[in-house]
């Protein structure tokens, strides 16, 4: 332990030393196209950097592919998946699954540390959530492989073919895992882009696809900006779309498949309510918001951004929220030590900022975290902000850092109707200690996944998915397996 010279009054006047995880892990300074099984150039000769959001600096060189390298990836999965993949029992298949799970255990430490570096969060929500849930959902559906008869009973599930998919920066191998194991499980070849600022971690899982000795063509992934995945949504021969990011891009998705026979999943934006009642167990559903907003520095879809507290208990909810948030400790996401890590971009970082100022303009009371950020690097303070009215745009559009907005209510119907009161639908909480309460509230919350006194709980085999502006269709489970199968 080192001596802190910043006194916290509650805490004393001592901070933990720095942990850092060790960096000893194989980053490629250049990255190119993965293409039938082969890593290619791509036809534009164009590449572009991946950058750290903690440290600014250059980590490596990615392919940017265009329509004509997209084309080669959608016939090379074609001809996998109709020579080799579709053709393949359920038990088979299985076996090429359940062996890249097994591998993504054995090389969680490298992976975790990764996605910290390329992403920002902290490694222990890299090391302890993230990686482990990759594993878990290649496991899941690595037993559904030669179920899918039992699974749909009555019906007669079909791979649909080619899979088109897209994945934010947000979970960056978690959304992967999300969209590759149930298509893989079902019998379909993919080709996935993920996101500009995150491909580290999909390019690192193609060595593991590769150790696997899945077949070529099975997995293709092409990197690059929003031309390439314009290229993939309107490609004649993909069979689904399956896209994860903002409301505006899932319109335009949607608006290229109209009249088309392509499949579409859309999991897009979200603004959380967080609501806390009076009877509610108020200690741990203080920690519940913080992980909520903070710990995921409100990179997540779900993140419950806005809390509604009961009159009663807000002052008290409020004080201890506070409290809390100056426990936190914001820096160096690969020090184990940190809560908080970096905003995953520069262009992200100057949107969050700007919204701390529109809610100071917007007259809402502000609030901080007091830490020292470090120098270099994209990192945002904990922020809260009080007395904020439901036309605040603090309130009803979604921010993607750690800024949380409350309200307060004094009725179940109030809160319901403020809750509801978003173009968004994703996600809610609810903390109380009546059952009856809860099963009211999650019959009309307009959100497709509801938690009760707890928050931000994923599991391989439940459905997630939103209602409204928040999108479509289901991952996870068997709906997971539904949205890539033609069940006739």
């Amino acid at each position: 332990m080192t001596k802190n010279k910043s006194k916290l009054d509650f805490a004393g006047d001592w901070s933990y030393a720095p942990a850092p995880e060790s960096t000893k892990v194989k980053i490629d300074k250049r990255y190119k196209l993965f293409i039938d099984g082969k890593w290619v150039e791509p036809t534009s000769k164009k590449y572009f950097d991946t950058i750290s959001p903690s440290t600014e600096e250059k980590l490596a060189e990615v392919a940017w592919g265009n329509e004509k390298d997209v084309d080669k990836a959608v016939k090379a999965a074609r001809k996998a998946y109709e020579g080799v993949w579709g053709k393949m029992s359920g038990k088979e298949r299985g076996k090429y699954i359940y062996r890249i799970a097994r591998m993504i255990q054995e090389r969680a430490r490298e992976l975790a540390v990764i996605e910290s570096m390329d992403g920002g969060k902290p490694i222990r929500e890299s090391r302890d959530v993230d990686i482990p849930l990759v594993a878990n959902h290649f496991f899941y559906y690595a037993g559904w492989a030669d179920k899918l008869d039992y699974a749909f009973p009555n019906l007669r599930p079909k791979s649909l073919g080619v899979a088109g998919q897209i994945v934010p920066w947000n979970f960056p191998l978690l959304m992967v895992a999300w969209k590759l194991a149930p298509a893989l499980a079902c019998g379909n070849t993919i080709v996935l882009k993920p996101a500009e600022a995150t491909s580290l971690t999909a390019l690192k899982l193609v060595e593991i696809l590769q150790e696997a000795g899945l077949p070529d063509g099975v997995v293709n992934v092409v990197t690059g900006f929003g031309d390439t995945g314009a290229a993939i949504v309107n490609h004649p021969d993909v069979n689904k779309i399956a896209f994860t990011g903002s409301t505006g891009v899932g319109k335009i998705i949607q608006k290229a498949i109209a009249g088309t026979d392509k499949k579409c999943t859309l999991e897009l934006g979200g603004k959380a309510a967080n609501i806390v009642f009076e009877d509610a167990p108020i200690d741990q559903a203080v920690e519940g918001i913080v992980n909520g907003i903070y710990f995921n520095q409100g990179h997540v879809c779900c993140a419950g951004s806005r809390l509604f507290v009961q009159e009663s208990v807000a002052d008290i909810v409020i004080r201890k929220l506070k409290d809390r948030m100056e426990s936190l400790i914001v820096g160096d996401p690969l020090d184990k030590n940190t809560d908080i890590g970096a905003i995953n971009s520069k262009d992200q970082y100057q949107i969050v900022k700007n919204y701390i100022k529109i809610g100071k303009e917007e007259g809402a009371k502000f609030h901080e975290n007091s830490c020292a950020l470090p120098k270099k690097g994209y990192f945002v303070r904990p922020t809260l902000f009080t007395d904020v009215s439901q036309s605040h745009r603090i309130a009803q559009e979604e921010i993607f850092g750690p800024v949380l907005s409350v309200q307060t209510f004094r009725t179940v119907s109030e809160v319901i109707a403020k809750a509801n009161n978003t173009e968004y639908g994703l996600s809610a909480g609810i903390w109380t200690d009546k059952g009856s309460k809860i099963f009211n509230m999650t019959t009309k919350m307009r959100a497709g996944v509801v938690w009760a006194n707890t928050y931000n709980k994923f599991d391989p085999t439940s459905p997630f998915g939103g209602y409204k502006e928040s999108g479509f269709g289901r991952e996870g489970g068997l709906h997971g397996l539904d949205a890539y199968l033609d069940l006739g």
